[in-house]
């Protein structure tokens, strides 16, 4: 049999020859065993692996009769997804972020539905897309607004209201009943899309969104958002004009006579040449004073990261607000939800607009620099300059994190009340943790270098901390922990030998590549190999008591081999193997979760 990874791999590499093909008979891809091991095995090593949904079911006990059991109930059309168990998750200002947990069952099944959608929709999906797709992220979001977005008069900031709460069921199924023609996957995505959830135990119908946490969720809104990208794309076909002239009257007049004295210079002898270099250069300065472009084109540039979006316009304000009502009447009548009217801002370039917490604008700079064969050039005007929100980011970060305090009208670093039961060595990795995970984000800023005074307060609050749980001063504790090269690092033991951490620097943030708009495919990462969990069920052999009799072999799921004490047979084989997975007997497997 042809594995299913391969089958998959021929339907994506259609969707790229064809983005117009409808597919159909996809429903019985999820029919196939083989597909349910590629599942479980891009599954089970997630930290939620191991949480509960609804029941108990987890990671842990997965077998080829638990996957005959799914296959069989969706044959007979009979599988019904449990509902979520719904618990909620801090936003970082202040507000909390519905989540909704799958069984472990549900997730299975949604990720192979995700594995068949992907196939079909990756490929057909534009360019300007970037959430939850493979190999794009902000990073890939931002990297094209900062390329892409030159010269950009002005920007609209796109916010849908509640937007994956507010996805209609109607909608979507119609948009994916276009491109796939499949009436039991089609009832399958229904099932899912009405299980609704479980809160405080008391059971809600879910009438429209996708579940935030689900499997199948992000794939599901890009499919939905992708009318969005369609739409923009039609509107820019419509609105995008070429320049009637490419520079301003001035600039051209400056320009010419810039060329003509130059001609004259090559032709001129020693006595005139000085007087014509003179003119030369005081026409030359002018020139660079003076607006260049004619500005008479019009364009729209647009990029989006799952809901949200940013639109660059070469226009004038009324062709913004233009592009807002249509923007609001398409989300309102075709995607059946709402343009944020106090949140859908218009503001210049000259004036930052907030994206993916960036702060996004476009220089207007005279500053003249050497360019190519001697010409001096304006190269900093009009180009797309990212920034960190020093305020709104860092020094937000700070107090949330009670890292600094007020003192004097200046920010003071503060001893973390919260850190000082922790051993030092957690204390460092805290504070470098948090440090690289900003700097890292913001390494594409033009003012990263500005991130030097958060990493000062950073360092001398994980100072004050460590002093605070040792009871001592700053200066003895760099004298405890000094390196002899003038810095300090926690020393710590390893199998290896001592090793010694140092505090994170976060120019190291900077050399980091991050970004990359390198399009891949999931899918090839499985082609041509078959899952270890596969070989492993398949060759009946239980990895715990070596019996080859047992009518049932299932696999036990553990979160983190590193919580493991070894004070059990089983635990001891788990480490010697440096598995979160082993293939056990019924008999063991039972022994295992009796103790």
């Amino acid at each position: 049999m042809i594995p299913t990874i391969e089958i998959l791999e021929k339907i994506h590499q259609n969707s790229i020859k064809n983005k117009e093909e409808v597919f159909t008979r996809l429903y019985r891809y999820m029919l196939r065993p083989d597909i349910y091991f590629v599942a479980y095995k891009r599954l089970y090593s997630n930290n939620g692996a191991g949480t509960k949904g609804v029941n108990d079911d987890t990671a842990d006990g997965f077998s080829e009769s638990k996957v005959e059991k799914i296959i069989k109930s969706l044959t007979d059309e009979t599988y019904a997804p449990n509902p979520s168990r719904r618990t909620y998750i801090d936003k970082g200002n202040g507000k909390l972020r519905p989540l909704g947990i799958p069984t472990f069952t549900d997730k299975l099944v949604q990720e192979v539905l995700r594995m068949i959608l992907e196939a079909v929709y990756e490929p057909i999906f534009l360019d300007c897309s970037h959430g939850f797709r493979p190999k794009r992220s902000c990073h890939t979001a931002l990297k094209d607004v900062k390329h892409q977005f030159h010269g950009t008069r002005w920007f609209v900031e796109g916010d849908i209201k509640g937007c994956f709460d507010n996805i209609d069921h109607t909608a979507l199924i119609g948009f994916i009943n276009s491109k796939i023609k499949d009436a039991r996957l089609i009832r399958l995505l229904y099932k899912f899309l009405k299980a609704g959830y479980l809160e405080d135990w008391r059971y809600n119908n879910t009438y429209s969104g996708t579940p935030q946490g689900g499997i199948v969720s992000p794939i599901l809104a890009n499919i939905y958002l992708h009318e969005l990208d369609k739409f923009v794309e039609q509107l820019k076909a419509k609105f995008d004009k070429p320049a009637i002239q490419k520079f301003t009257p001035e600039y051209e007049t400056l320009r010419r006579k810039v060329e003509a004295i130059r001609r004259k210079i090559k032709k001129s002898d020693k006595l005139e040449r000085p007087a014509l270099l003179e003119e030369l250069r005081i026409t030359r300065a002018k020139q660079l004073r003076t607006p260049a472009k004619s500005q008479t084109d019009k364009k729209i540039k647009y990029i989006r990261y799952a809901d949200d979006f940013l639109i660059g316009v070469n226009g004038d304000k009324a062709d913004c607000e233009w592009i807002k009502s249509e923007l609001k009447k398409f989300i309102g009548e075709t995607l059946k939800m709402e343009l944020s009217e106090e949140k859908t801002l218009i503001t210049h370039s000259e004036t930052p607009a907030r994206f993916l917490g960036y702060d996004v604008k476009v220089r207007r700079n005279g500053q003249i620099k050497q360019g190519g064969q001697g010409y001096t050039k304006r190269t900093l005007s009009n180009m797309t300059e990212l920034n960190v929100p020093l305020k709104d980011k860092i020094e937000k970060f700070l107090f949330n994190n009670k890292v600094v305090e007020w003192k004097n009208g200046e920010l003071n670093p503060i001893k973390r009340n919260g850190l000082v039961n922790l051993t030092e060595l957690e204390i460092l990795s805290t504070y470098n943790a948090e440090l690289r995970g900003l700097c890292n984000y913001y390494n594409m800023a033009s003012n990263f270098y500005s991130l030097n005074y958060f990493a000062y307060l950073m360092e001398y609050s994980c100072l004050k901390t460590l002093a605070g749980k040792r009871k001592t001063t700053i200066s003895k504790i760099k004298q405890m922990y000094k390196d002899r090269k003038g810095g300090w690092c926690i020393p710590y033991e390893t199998k290896k030998g001592q090793k010694q951490m140092y505090f994170a620097k976060y120019q190291d943030c900077k050399k980091k590549v991050t970004v990359s708009d390198v399009k891949e495919n999931k899918l090839l990462q499985h082609l041509h190999t078959t899952t270890s969990f596969e070989d492993r069920l398949k060759a009946k052999i239980c990895e715990l008591c070596g019996t080859t009799k047992s009518e049932f072999y299932e696999i036990h799921h553990i979160n983190k081999v590193k919580n493991l004490t070894g004070k059990s047979l089983w635990e001891r084989v788990m480490i010697t193997k440096r598995r979160k997975t082993i293939v056990v007997c019924r008999k063991c497997h039972h022994e295992i979760h009796n103790n």
